[in-house]
């Protein structure tokens, strides 16, 4: 099933992108997933090569991403932005939830998520991008809004990579 509603959600915000399976997965907080082509429904993700979910899109062939609502517990970023998978298990005592392809996806503080299959991948030096197929897209919390970089203080910086608010264009 897919809730076309669910592509609504999907803003210039912040998400956690996920892959994996039950026994091996990973996430980490994005600012760079956006939706590329209406029909079918793909959506591009970019992603630092040296992150470890990176591997896992790789290896598994799919990806979630969890739009993340403005209200998202501070714990949420310090887990998914500041930690590397490699070191710490990011996922446990989170609330999965696993859909068609068995990528875990992050129900916690999450008000919609989109799964997608790998259609196409570029590497474009340090990055990856990954063009996904919409497979299945689900509300989760419709009352809640999602992160926009304009409700982000002043004085917010990326746990990822240290930017300030003003370095990041919305779009």
């Amino acid at each position: 099933m897919i809730d076309f509603n669910t592509l609504f959600k999907t803003s210039y915000g912040l998400h956690i992108i996920s892959s994996g399976d039950d026994k091996r997965r990973n996430g980490f907080i994005s600012n760079t997933i956006f939706q590329v082509t209406a029909e079918p429904a793909q959506f591009a993700a970019c992603v630092n090569k040296n992150n470890y979910t990176c591997e896992f899109i790789e290896k598994y062939g799919s990806f979630d991403v969890s739009a993340l609502h403005q209200n998202t517990d501070s714990e949420i970023f310090g887990r998914f932005g500041n930690k590397s998978g490699r070191d710490f298990n990011k996922l446990e005592g989170i609330t999965l939830k696993y859909c068609e392809t068995g990528v875990p996806i992050i129900m916690n503080d999450s008000i919609a998520f989109i799964e997608c299959e790998v259609v196409q991948k570029f590497d474009v030096g340090t990055h990856m991008i990954f063009i996904g197929e919409l497979i299945q897209a689900e509300i989760i919390d419709d009352e809640k809004e999602d992160v926009k970089l304009s409700d982000l203080p002043e004085d917010w910086t990326c746990p990822m990579c240290g930017a300030e608010k003003e370095d990041f264009i919305e779009i």
